[in-house]
């Protein structure tokens, strides 16, 4: 006889939605309400779950994809028919580029009035299907449990990524009597013991061995013990683009980042290297720098691939050694392998070490302008703990931090290796909201800041006191200089124009400064930390001092010099 105390209790659909929720562990909601999904508003009432109201669709998603980079378990976003669902596609597509798991549901029209072009109606699944692991809509209210079980586990396993569900909104009205789902299982892949045997042995003969990190499923735990791996078989260690987090800058073994601009030093290295093991990291067009560090499809050095999904494996590049396995169980599977001492291997090391120090020297930085962004680092790498998350969007403003700022411990970056605008500040809220005893500092261009500026008022309205720097050129930096370079001096769709956004600031109830020096800088900043608001530090920058490396002119004088 079936116990009735444990007998399932009739719910409405968005009462068995939100129960999943609860019971897959999905404790962070990020939305923007809409009509099409009143039952889960009205079930997440009773609910104990974090619920984040958002200002765009876009920041929704997007702070929903910074607590699944952070945490390594994916946060829901709920967002509206088909505006709303076509303004999340933003932070959606980063959780795809940046295999970042996340579950999206989208209300949907009801179900009897399909196909005849009713208001905000989508095919969801066609809409979606390019840019998430799975999108599919709920039909039956009664499979409301078996499909967040699926969802959860798909977004999670693997290769993880975004999943995308479309919910009619009279199904999330009816009322079932269905069990609960249990906790999803996610599926790991773990190297074998040969294969383990084999890349030892590749080690032990290579004297001019490289690590390559990137990509998710790495874990606090599996970034100490690859940290401690390497000191001990003294080898060096780079990483992907916007990967700084994975592996400590002091470290004797880092060696730089394979990003935007990186050092020509260390690609040399890259490509003098005997052996590439890469781990976790698809090497694409970034990091590759445009597919020219590794020969394809058979790659001049020996290439050990380890990654959690086994269709990439092979795909661009042919391995001497592929291994299917998430970075954290193939981190966990090395404890045993020791390599002997190696001449050849630490003189590679220390060489590629001595370069990185010497390529992130900022005493040797002077950029034109009163503003020294080489100071305003120098004493952010002071000042802010070791713990602090810092977060930027896309835009030549960001060589500053890759380049420069000190990232010291795992879940301490947020940034889309996708090159997406706007993710700076609503990443800082999700981030905020994710661990708020811990310092959260967003940087942001003019441009970059008002795609998704609105999100500060989020920040206000839960009392988020997050740091936001923007830096602020007067125009679209990053295509300005593409520009330059291949239409030097003809200027065009570039320029901007700007509010005063330490007053935009103020008028949403938070803190805000204006600062012309980096002496200004540091006043402001600790003001901003002391008035306990979230805090917007609006940097005027001349618009010349573009890169660290090189000046808006020097682009322009060196395109004209090649004839162009």
């Amino acid at each position: 006889m079936q116990d009735e105390s444990k007998a399932p209790l009739k719910r409405t659909g968005g009462q068995i939605l939100v129960d999943q929720l609860r019971i897959h562990g999905v404790g962070q909601i990020f939305c923007v309400p809409g009509e099409s999904y009143l039952a889960v508003l009205d079930a997440l009432h009773d609910a104990d779950l974090n619920v984040t109201v958002c200002r765009q669709e876009g920041g929704a998603a997007m702070m929903a994809e910074a607590y699944g980079k952070l945490t390594g378990r994916p946060a829901a976003c709920f967002v509206t028919r088909a505006p709303g669902a076509t303004n999340a596609s933003p932070g959606i597509y980063i959780a795809h580029h940046d295999a970042t798991p996340m579950l999206v549901f989208v209300g949907q029209i009801g179900r009897g009035v399909r196909d005849r072009g009713a208001l905000q109606e989508l095919d969801y699944r066609a809409a979606f299907a390019p840019l998430a692991k799975w999108a599919t809509e709920i039909d039956d209210v009664a499979r409301i449990p078996e499909v967040i079980s699926h969802a959860v586990h798909l977004a999670m396993s693997g290769r993880p990524g975004p999943v995308v569900i479309s919910l009619p909104e009279d199904m999330l009205c009816e009322t079932a009597l269905v069990d609960d789902g249990a906790p999803a299982l996610v599926v790991d892949a773990y190297p074998s013991a040969r294969q383990i045997e084999e890349l030892r042995s590749l080690l032990a003969q290579a004297e001019r061995p490289m690590v390559i990190l990137g990509g998710s499923r790495w874990t606090e735990r599996a970034v100490a013990q690859f940290s401690d791996l390497a000191a001990q078989w003294e080898i060096p260690v780079t990483v992907s683009l916007r990967r700084q987090m994975l592996f400590p800058v002091d470290h004797p073994g880092f060696v730089g980042d394979l990003g935007f601009g990186p050092d020509k030093n260390l690609v040399e290295q890259v490509k003098r290297a005997d052996l590439l093991l890469l781990i976790g990291s698809r090497l694409s067009e970034v990091p590759s720098q445009g597919y020219t560090l590794v020969d394809i499809p058979v790659p001049s050095q020996t290439l050990v691939h380890v990654y959690p999904d086994a269709g990439e494996l092979g795909r661009v590049y042919r391995p001497t050694l592929a291994i299917n396995a998430s970075p954290s169980a193939f981190v966990d599977a090395l404890r045993e392998v020791a390599l002997p001492g190696s001449a050849s291997r630490r003189a590679y090391r220390d060489d590629a070490r001595q370069a990185y120090l010497a390529w992130t020297d900022l005493s040797a930085i002077k950029s034109p302008g009163k503003l020294q962004m080489a100071e305003v680092m120098r004493f952010l790498g002071d000042r802010l703990p070791a713990d602090a998350i810092v977060c930027n969007g896309a835009g030549n403003y960001a060589t500053w931090v890759h380049r420069y700022y000190r990232f010291r411990a795992f879940g301490t970056q947020l940034a889309p290796t996708s090159g997406s605008m706007g993710y700076g500040v609503p990443a800082a809220v999700g981030a905020k909201r994710a661990f708020p005893d811990r310092m959260v500092v967003a940087f942001a261009g003019d441009g970059c800041f008002l795609m998704n500026g609105q999100e500060f008022a989020t920040a206000v309205q839960y009392k988020l006191p997050i740091i936001v720097v923007v830096i602020d050129n007067g125009m679209f930096g990053t295509i300005r200089m593409h520009q330059e370079r291949e239409y030097p001096g003809r200027i065009s769709a570039t320029q901007l124009n700007n509010p005063d956004f330490a007053a935009y600031a103020r008028a949403f109830g938070g803190h805000g400064e204006q600062v012309e020096t980096a002496d200004e800088f540091v006043a402001a900043f600790e003001r901003a930390c002391a008035s306990g608001k979230p805090s917007i530090i609006h940097c005027l920058i001349d618009p010349e001092a573009i890169n660290p490396s090189y000046t808006l002119s020097s682009v322009r004088q060196a395109a004209i010099a090649a004839g162009r």
